[in-house]
């Protein structure tokens, strides 16, 4: 499948995606993300808390503020307070926008592996025994695939970086960077269909380098969804779960009409 082939397929198993999980009552596994939120919100505001009140505690000991005692020395020690929540919360926020598609990849990596399998009984109408070993190397090989994606992106967005100082080139560096970003998602979540036909890594590798339309098409809706301010990451949570089907939708079709895939 070319590349144009393989992007098509992977856009359009997200629609075949969203009514087959309905049809087949598949639709409580949104719970998940709605959890996961929930466990964004308050770690994420305990984190943010609990270092802003640990770099308030530091400047106080350097610089003894709570002891200022001039006119308004109470609204500027305030202002100084605020400021550090302000700033802390904007850092957890643009380091979270950045990595936050991984870390929803780590911490349902175990919904993805069940849910990736029971889409696969529905379609092949054959029941897969459940084995907790294997459950287990599910999880264990999408969290490092996932950290292992990160890496790589994390070179190509350095390498990327450099390159858009480059006149006229630099214009096509956020372009490049979707693109890339969208590819390793689509990664992540295809990879969960060949862990279960027992491909290794560097099988699974080698398919999604000759197929990246599909991995760049699985991983594109996730990835778009990353980039909306604020709120793109809550989002991506509910979107993740279609990702999982409509990948395993994909990978489904293509392993049945490439029996010599490996």
């Amino acid at each position: 499948m070319n590349y144009r082939q393989g992007f098509q397929l992977g856009l359009k198993s997200y629609s075949r995606a969203t009514s087959f999980m309905f049809r087949n009552k598949l639709g409580w596994y949104f719970i998940f993300p709605v959890l996961f939120n929930i466990l964004l919100f308050i770690g994420g505001f305990w984190s943010v808390t609990t270092l802003s009140d640990g770099v308030i505690t530091s400047i106080n000991e350097w610089m003894n503020i709570e002891a200022w005692d001039f006119w308004g020395s109470g609204f500027v020690i305030s202002l100084i307070k605020g400021f550090i929540w302000i700033v802390l919360r904007l850092l957890f926020f643009i380091i979270y926008a950045y990595i936050g598609g991984y870390i929803i990849l780590i911490m349902l990596s175990p919904v993805f592996a069940f849910l990736s399998e029971k889409t696969e009984e529905i379609i092949s109408g054959t029941t897969i025994p459940f084995n907790f070993q294997q459950f287990m190397r599910d999880i264990l090989r999408g969290v490092l695939l996932a950290m292992r994606n990160l890496s790589v992106e994390l070179f190509f967005t350095v390498l990327l970086f450099l390159l858009s100082f480059i006149p006229v080139v630099g214009y096509l560096t956020p372009v490049a960077l979707f693109l890339v970003s969208a590819y390793f998602y689509g990664f992540s979540f295809l990879d969960y269909t060949f862990e279960r036909r027992r491909f290794k890594i560097d099988v699974s590798i080698r398919f999604m380098r000759r197929n990246k339309g599909l991995a760049i098409g699985n991983g594109f809706v996730f990835s778009l969804v990353l980039l909306i301010p604020y709120i793109g990451v809550m989002l991506a949570g509910f979107i993740s779960i279609v990702s999982v089907v409509a990948a395993t939708l994909a990978a489904h079709e293509v392993i049945e009409n490439n029996k010599s895939i490996a």
